[in-house]
């Protein structure tokens, strides 16, 4: 007989902070939330802002930390928080450290693979954007349409 491994807890820490837009009605609400977490961030990080069934943010968790001019992520570590918050919706974003927010290629499939994964689990990713240091420099992938 093989024996396994119960899981009797899986443990979140969380932390308690203050946030300046409280509920996500835009892209540029969601920009602003962003920006205060990682816009002026040295390296790529990916954070992900867990939504109620009324766009109010009950989370933010970042997903991922990479170098300087990348991060790869997986669907996994961003529904992970989103799926313990019982999260309605997400909208992901990551910085780009040198303030540029046009998205490359890895960017656009990246965000249209986290947009089917949410499909599949029932938590959608209602956008992906980019930001920069200043909260109204982003770069919204659904405004722009790589998300349909």
């Amino acid at each position: 007989m093989k024996s396994i491994m119960e899981i009797q807890r899986i443990k979140q820490v969380k932390l308690e902070v203050e946030v300046n837009k409280s509920t996500i009605r835009s892209p540029e609400d969601a920009a602003v939330v962003a920006t205060e977490f990682i816009g002026d961030d040295d390296r790529e990080v990916m954070l992900v802002m867990c939504l109620n069934t009324k766009n109010e943010v009950i989370a933010v968790h970042r997903a991922h930390v990479g170098s300087l001019n990348s991060s790869i992520v997986h669907p996994r570590e961003i529904f992970k928080a989103a799926i313990l918050n019982n999260s309605a919706f997400i909208v992901v974003a990551h910085q780009h450290p040198s303030g540029n927010t046009m998205p490359s290629n890895p960017d656009i499939q990246v965000s249209k693979q986290l947009k089917e994964a949410g499909e599949l689990i029932g938590i959608e990713v209602l956008d992906s954007l980019i930001v920069s240091d200043n909260p109204e420099g982003y770069f919204s992938l659904k405004e722009k349409g790589y998300l349909t």
